[in-house]
């Protein structure tokens, strides 16, 4: 039954998607109108519909033969923004020309947008029972961005024009697409023939990101071993105190020589020690079990605290888990926060490890931190004990747990966001 329900949905939406192109609204109204008064009228003794059922299947048939003669030659190209974020809407250029010898009207433009059609292995993972409703919503979770069809003015030979296009992110991720289709109406306006411009894109969709109030961070600066040239670039470098005589062990590079000539012996430049705060944002993506409405709020509660940290004087520390263990820094010297929201925009959940590997991963840098602000899936007892260790170790948390049931007596620390109330829960922090 799952195979042939899913021969049949996907044979549907390619049917939809294909009057979608090839037909426009009257010939969709055509089209109705043939099978109506076809149905209607198949007793031809009892109704006259079979006459308006011959009059509307000849308006189609001309219409269709007028199709091999419409030859539409143009090109196409697009000028896209760099990111745009899922949830909102953004504008792109798009520049059209005639390539041909003959004006051009009735025109409109597709973009051709990967197809968000599942496959059999995931609508069998996705969905309880085959139902077309449960068809429908998983094409419109896959589907990355909405693009509507773009109407063209009339093009004389060799003409160009430029529109602006106005779309709307869906889902993070990359919206992927092959190129664009121009489409051009028949002379009674019932079908389009196709050009297809073969012109692939991709388009980062950044998370959609909520409104948090003024951060207090948790914990104070800590020293950072090793990390000089990393404190360098944050501002609390090793700063230079003065001049000193020189001590076995000291680096050659740091013999002042103007004072070592001046003195005739070695003088080496002395500096303090690097000091500076490191905060640590943790984002679960064990979601195997889970809603995955759950993973996808928690990637957008992530992205909100990597947009809205300052970093340019402390370090945040992007960490999750993957294929392995991440870790994306940003601070000055480092990555920039739209970048962390890039790495975001890509994070996969995670379906075949445990949630001790995180908890491990950021264990293993708590001398280095901080701070820690964890996003997490739920608050069971693996997370509890995760947070517990983070305290018995000296590393003050602020922990958000993204999940449907209301946590009980839940400390100061932790705040229990319920997917769809969000954007309120935070205004709490």
């Amino acid at each position: 039954m799952w195979r042939f329900s899913y021969r049949l949905f996907h044979a549907v939406a390619a049917i939809i998607h294909w009057s979608n192109r090839r037909l426009t609204a009257a010939g969709m109204l055509v089209l109705s109108g043939v099978v109506i008064t076809g149905a209607v009228g198949v007793d031809t003794t009892q109704s006259v519909a079979y006459q308006a059922f011959g009059l509307l299947l000849a308006l189609i048939a001309a219409s269709a033969l007028c199709l091999p003669f419409l030859r539409v030659r143009v090109s196409a190209e697009r000028e896209l923004p760099r990111v745009a974020t899922a949830g909102e809407p953004f504008t792109y250029r798009l520049r059209v020309a005639n390539l041909g010898e003959r004006p051009l009207d009735g025109l409109s433009i597709f973009e051709d947008l990967a197809d968000p059609r599942p496959s059999l292995e995931t609508f069998r993972a996705s969905v309880r029972f085959p139902t077309y409703r449960a068809w429908k919503r998983l094409v419109n979770a896959q589907r990355a961005a909405q693009v509507p069809e773009q109407p063209l003015p009339e093009l004389r030979p060799h003409a160009r024009t430029e529109i602006e296009v106005r779309a709307r992110a869906l889902r993070r991720g990359t919206a992927h697409s092959d190129g664009l289709t121009v489409a051009c109406a028949d002379p009674l306006g019932l079908a389009k023939a196709l050009a297809r411009v073969p012109r692939r894109s991709n388009l980062i969709v950044l998370p959609r990101r909520y409104t948090l109030p003024p951060l207090n961070l948790p914990g104070s600066r800590r020293y950072q071993p090793g990390g000089v040239a990393l404190a360098t670039s944050v501002g609390d470098s090793e700063e230079f105190v003065g001049l000193r005589d020189y001590r076995p062990g000291d680096p050659l590079q740091r013999i002042h020589w103007k004072s070592f000539a001046r003195a005739a012996r070695p003088i080496v430049k002395e500096y303090q020690d690097e000091y500076f705060e490191r905060h640590a944002l943790v984002l679960d993506t064990f979601a195997a079990g889970r809603d995955e409405r759950l993973f996808e709020e928690a990637v957008s509660i992530a992205a909100s605290f990597a947009w809205t940290i300052d970093t340019r004087e402390c370090l945040l520390d992007l960490m999750f888990i993957g294929a392995e263990a991440h870790t994306y820094t940003a601070g000055r010297g480092q990555m920039q926060a739209g970048n962390l929201l890039e790495v975001l925009a890509g994070v996969q959940p995670c379906r075949d490890k445990p949630f001790s590997v995180l908890a491990n991963a950021v264990l293993s840098r708590r001398h280095a931190l901080t701070g820690c602000i964890c996003v997490l899936l739920g608050w069971d007892e693996a997370r509890r004990e995760f947070v517990r260790r983070l305290h018995s170790h000296g590393v003050a948390s602020r922990v958000i747990a993204v999940c449907r049931e209301p946590v009980a007596d839940p400390p100061a620390w932790l705040l229990a966001v319920e997917p769809g109330k969000v954007q309120e829960a935070l205004g709490k922090l």
